[in-house]
């Protein structure tokens, strides 16, 4: 999803470089609600999801004379990488314990086949995704929508890569549940 492309995009970035105060407001009127959406993967509870929006939001507009335009898209990939940078961030500190290395075998459930999802909303995924515990959370998010391998989920989150793959398998799991679940529920009507 792209908010800005072309040269609107470069026009916001010059007008932020030149310290225009009305940009700072026209980038975050443009950006919240997609950054929100992405801070969501990883931070579940609303009061925190603002926190680490705003934090995201100081660091962009303190940052942007650092930011070089590299053509439609990458004023929105930098942010994005900067809120999900601040998510990691505050999961560390605030939820260190909820990323768990798994040190111990614990027995594994079989992977389930991809339920499907066609007619179930995005809004209902999407919390699904949320209702997932932090760690698990963490890693579907970093694996599935930044396409980060489990070494590099394993460096960003100081825990194994095995444990990196185990949550991932186990958060599919979850999922799989919660939509097998779904559809039960509202097939049925």
């Amino acid at each position: 999803m792209r908010f800005f492309i072309g040269d609107k995009e470069k026009i916001i970035v010059k007008r932020l470089h030149g310290g225009d105060k009305s940009a700072m407001q026209d980038f975050y009127t443009l950006y919240a609600d997609y950054l929100a959406s992405v801070c969501a993967r990883y931070v579940d509870n609303d009061d925190d999801l603002k926190d680490v929006l705003q934090d995201s939001m100081v660091k962009m507009l303190t940052g942007i004379g650092q930011f070089d335009y590299r053509g439609p898209g990458s004023l929105q990939a930098w942010a994005t990488r900067i809120v999900v940078n601040q998510s990691l961030s505050f999961i560390k500190r605030k939820r260190t314990a909820a990323i768990v290395s798994l040190d111990i075998d614990l027995p594994d459930e079989p992977e389930k086949d991809d339920p499907p999802i066609d007619h179930i909303p995005p809004e209902v995924i999407h919390q699904m995704v949320r209702e997932l515990p932090t760690g698990y959370r963490t890693v579907f998010n970093l694996y599935v929508f930044e396409n980060k391998s489990h070494q590099e989920i394993a460096q960003l989150l100081g825990i194994k890569r095995d444990s990196s793959a185990s949550q991932l398998h186990r958060a599919k799991n979850m999922l799989a549940k919660k939509i097998e679940q779904y559809n039960k529920t509202n097939l049925a009507q």
